[in-house]
Order: C-alpha cells, then sequence, then structure tokens
C-alpha cells in the first residue's frame, strides 16, 4: 500500500509540473500579447488616428514575457546541468547549479 501512495504522490507531481510548464507559460506569453492589445488612439498631430498599446500594457506584457523567458532559460538550464552530471538546487531563493548527489 505504500508503494500505492508514493506513486500516486509522483503523478501528482508530474502532472503539478505538466500544468505549469506545459499550459501555464503558453498561457503567460498569451497573457503579454493580449495585454499588448489594449490600444489607444492618438491623432500625433497628423489628423489620422493611430492606435498602438498603452503604456500600461507595454509594461504589463514586457513583464509576462519575462517571465516567459526566465521560465525557458531555467529549463535549457536544467537540462544542460544534467548532461554535465550537476543539478540544480533552488536551496537558496536562487537556482544555483551543484554536484548531483
Amino acid at each position: 500500500m505504500e508503494n500505492l501512495g508514493l506513486a500516486l504522490d509522483a503523478a501528482w507531481q508530474v502532472l503539478l509540473v505538466g500544468l505549469v510548464l506545459g499550459a501555464g507559460l503558453p498561457a503567460v506569453f498569451a497573457l503579454g500579447i493580449r495585454f499588448l492589445g489594449q490600444e489607444h488612439a492618438t491623432s500625433g498631430g497628423t489628423g489620422f488616428a493611430t492606435a498602438g498599446p498603452t503604456p500600461v500594457g507595454r509594461v504589463l506584457a514586457g513583464v509576462c514575457f519575462l517571465v516567459v523567458l526566465a521560465g525557458i532559460a531555467l529549463g535549457i538550464t536544467i537540462v544542460v546541468a544534467a548532461g554535465f552530471d550537476k543539478e540544480v538546487s533552488f536551496e537558496h531563493v536562487f537556482p544555483t547549479i551543484v554536484d548531483a548527489s
């Protein structure tokens, strides 16, 4: 019975990581695109109305894109570290590469 509990615990962990990385990062990216889609009209003195993202939308989109890039960089770091027989430790606030145990 103990093995079944361990298997279910591992399955939940895999499901959680799959949801966060498999659907979470694309959702954050889509949210960034949505923030860029919030437009405000300006004339720019030409008499023609042009539309562009709001300043707040640009900042929020930039934050979303930085989160996605950080997730991608972390994933690549974990894969490369494993190739060099290392692992990424989250023991401190920032992830660090340490010898595999």
